[in-house]
């Protein structure tokens, strides 16, 4: 199957949006770690943007980013939204409140929790009402948003955006589930080119005896973040599409990769 690359969106320590991230990805500047805070969820009014949680900011930052330049009308554009952790703080002040015997859980918290609430925020925002599926795969996710987004798009013969985004979990939960550091990645999906330099990209699910392996970061830093956090799984394949060019990247799918082509033209230009 293949699609077009027509917009991009990230967020993670050290790559706070694409256009800053394009030059570290593409090995032009250092990568330096430097943490900084979601932005606000400007898509979103006021009120719903005060009830809005880090993932939900995160989520929506990058949406943003992917959609900007492209003229396209969002409320129209069915969605993806894949993440393996959700809302982690919300998931702990829950099991706190019910370990401490209070079951009197506040109506934003549980609207919170769901799943799906990083989509829903997305809908209110641009008062959307296109379908929207929300995945969670463990440390699959990413992959399995992209083949569902793909999948989509091809069956459709229209665009979609993806959106994957993790969070860490807080103490106690970090021990069962040890994620670092809060990453978001976007792509804006089409069947057919929405500007001329979209990035042709096919998917196939190589057997075993292919010899493919999964593709992984030169740079230490980014590489730990890779293995540490489901999202940032996505980190080759922006990296390809920072450098340009004819590329390959296999992304871990659960029990075996995910083989990502891209062809030609790079996303830097316009920079």
């Amino acid at each position: 199957m293949q699609v077009y690359v027509n917009g991009v969106g990230v967020f993670g320590p050290g790559l706070p949006d694409w256009a800053r991230a394009r030059p570290v990805l593409a090995g032009r500047q250092a990568y330096d770690p430097v943490s900084s805070a979601p932005p606000a969820a400007e898509l979103l009014p006021a009120t719903e943007r005060r009830r809005a949680t880090t993932s939900t900011r995160v989520a929506l930052a990058v949406a943003q980013q992917a959609l900007a330049g492209v003229e396209l009308d969002a409320r129209g554009l069915p969605t993806v939204f894949a993440t393996s952790s959700g809302n982690p703080d919300i998931l702990h002040d829950l099991c706190a409140m019910l370990a401490s015997g209070d079951t009197q859980i506040s109506p934003t918290k549980f609207h919170n929790s769901v799943h799906n609430a990083a989509a829903g925020y997305f809908s209110i925002a641009l008062g959307s009402q296109a379908g929207s599926t929300s995945i969670c795969a463990h440390d699959a996710t990413a992959a399995a948003g992209l083949l569902e987004a793909v999948t989509q798009v091809f069956a459709s013969n229209g665009a979609l955006l993806l959106v994957s985004y993790d969070m860490p979990y807080p103490f106690p939960l970090s021990e069962r589930r040890p994620l670092t550091s809060a990453w978001g990645a976007s792509l804006l999906l089409s069947a057919a080119p929405l500007h001329p330099q979209a990035v042709r990209l096919e998917i196939t699910l190589p057997g075993a005896a292919s010899g493919a392996l999964e593709s992984t970061m030169d740079d230490a830093q980014l590489e730990a973040a890779r293995a540490h956090n489901p999202t940032a799984r996505l980190l080759p394949l922006l990296q390809a599409l920072a450098l340009g060019g004819r590329r390959e990247v296999c992304l871990p799918f659960s029990a075996g990769l995910l083989q990502v082509t891209l062809h030609n033209v790079s996303m830097r230009a316009a920079a």
